[in-house]
């Protein structure tokens, strides 16, 4: 005879039985039921997340809504105690006072009358200056063949695309315009975004995970920081733009999984061609070598080099010499590199569909005005046809740099080839001339043989500067060389927000819009304002 136990379970594997035999007939209910078990099968935490979050919308939906109209959870004031209590409140300000430094840089700021070029007339003095604040790299900005056909396209098509490119957003001139990229670059497809920073940040998340791998450079741009973010993967942070270190990460990654045991998962090395933060470049055939050894996808954020780098401005790919079909996925700015606007994603053609579905700066953003991407198409025509514009510029760069490497008192982290020019106040220990007060010297730690920690972007020989000192400081430099006749600017920067706080800097922009002989004035002047800035805090 059986026990009691042995009927009850009976019973309750009959029971069980017939509710999976039930759900079983429910239309879709098999590919649920396979979903789960292939989403979430390394994720539980997130089922059980899912789990109490589907319960508790369920109580809220069948809760009783009068409880809180109940008069005994309300306190009843009189009409003279609701009078006082509003002329009490003082609302929070919407936005953090302004302080001296910020009020003084605001009430200062130039503003230029007209079009902006490489020879703008500032509004409040009426006088024209020299250019080297503006991304205008090969003097597009003010291209008359580029106004003449936006002026065409503007009558044909209006101004905006009124949609999305996956609805109604895209026409013939956007598709040209991804056709034409991918020839200029030599890749099989092309994707165009309608704005330069959500590109980075969108193409990121597109192909990373959770559960990814992503090894990254310490110093890449705020975009990039926050297509990381967005991904949810497993970030290691190698020193910036340092190909030992990046091996070191990368090998370190490949015995942690072999020793773990760990699942196979798609990695990713993402790191910038020119970096917007110091103006350093990668050095990419060693980076290529390194992502084919270890079986790693790139992405590498051309936004500087692009326009700017090479014979015709095709940027790291030209000047190295390595084809683009080695870079899995190759993202661009053109509103630096081509005076417009956007940013595209050049690679193969299925990693270009699979954004055209998964880039949400793609798919949940307007098309690029119709005359913005005929401007885009144009420049990419003039950088072919009159490779002059690159020689000058870099005829330019090397102009600058000549004048301002003689200056003792700043010193150049941006490469010889990069078009942004950063400029930093040279360390107070480097020698004995110290420009900064003893106070704002920086803390440097101890130096030490050992790895930085992939886990922490924050490198182990980390040097804290006085960012505020050195800002007021670079702040005068800006406002002298203006006085002269010279337009550059600071390094603006998010403060609190990046992952390791970049170093202040002074940042020029090069252009082949101006003469040799203008850059040298304008490079002369810039010098100078630092000697007479610098050269009163010694």
């Amino acid at each position: 005879m059986s026990s009691p136990a042995a009927v009850f379970i009976h019973y309750a594997n009959l029971s069980l039985s017939h509710a999976e035999n039930t759900f079983n007939k429910i239309p879709g209910s098999p590919i649920l039921v396979r979903y789960i078990k292939s989403s979430y099968k390394n994720d539980p935490w997130r089922s059980l997340l899912e789990l109490f979050l589907v319960v508790f919308a369920i109580r809220t939906v069948f809760q009783s809504r009068t409880r809180a109209r109940r008069e005994k959870n309300f306190v009843k004031l009189t009409e003279k105690e609701i009078d006082e209590l509003v002329d009490e409140w003082i609302p929070e300000p919407l936005a953090t006072p302004l302080d001296s430094f910020e009020a003084h840089e605001l009430a200062t700021l130039p503003v230029i009358s007209g079009p902006a070029g490489p020879k703008p007339k500032l509004l409040n003095t009426g006088k024209t200056v020299l250019n080297l604040a503006s991304y205008n790299f090969t003097g597009l900005q003010n291209n008359e063949t580029i106004k003449e056909r936006a002026i065409e396209t503007l009558r044909k098509y209006g101004l905006g695309s009124c949609g999305p490119p996956g609805f109604y957003g895209t026409i013939d001139v956007h598709v040209q315009l991804e056709k034409d990229i991918a020839s200029f670059l030599g890749t099989e497809s092309t994707i165009i975004y309608s704005q330069g920073f959500t590109t980075i940040s969108s193409v990121i998340p597109a192909f990373c995970k959770r559960g990814d791998i992503i090894v990254a450079d310490r110093g890449v741009n705020f975009g990039i920081q926050k297509g990381l973010q967005i991904s949810r993967s497993t970030i290691r942070w190698f020193d910036h733009n340092d190909l030992k270190s990046l091996e070191e990460v990368l090998e370190s990654v490949a015995k942690e999984t072999k020793k773990k045991r760990m699942p196979l998962t798609r990695r990713f090395i993402v790191t910038e061609g020119i970096f917007e933060n110091d103006g350093a470049m990668v050095d990419l055939p060693k980076l290529v070598e390194l992502k084919q050894k270890y079986k790693y996808r790139l992405i590498l954020d051309e936004s500087i080099s692009f326009g700017t780098v090479g014979r015709t401005g095709r940027g790291l790919t030209e000047l190295y010499n390595v084809p683009a079909s080695q870079i899995d996925m190759l993202v661009g700015s053109m509103a630096n590199g081509l005076c417009a606007t956007g940013g595209f994603c050049a690679g193969s053609r299925v990693v270009v569909d699979h954004q055209r579905i998964n880039g949400t700066g793609f798919v949940f953003s307007a098309a690029m005005p119709a005359l913005l991407a005929v401007s885009a198409s144009e420049g990419i025509n003039i950088l072919t046809s009159a490779p002059s514009l690159l020689t000058a510029l870099h005829e330019n760069i090397r102009t600058i740099r000549q004048v301002l490497e003689k200056v003792d008192l700043i010193e150049i982290p941006s490469h010889p080839g990069s078009a942004v020019v950063h400029v930093y106040i040279k360390n107070p220990n480097a020698s004995s001339n110290g420009l900064l007060s003893p106070s704002s010297k920086p803390a440097v730690h101890p130096t030490s043989t050992k790895p930085s920690n992939p886990s922490s972007i924050i490198p182990r020989n980390h040097v804290e500067h006085d960012y505020a000192h050195e800002e007021r400081l670079l702040q005068e430099v800006v406002e002298e060389a203006l006085a002269q006749g010279v337009l550059i600017t600071r390094a603006k920067r998010l403060r609190g927000q990046e992952g390791l706080e970049p170093r202040a800097s002074i940042k020029i922009s090069a252009t082949s819009a101006l003469t040799k002989k203008e850059v040298e004035k304008a490079a002369g002047i810039i010098k100078n304002a630092f000697i007479k800035v610098l050269g009163k805090k010694r």
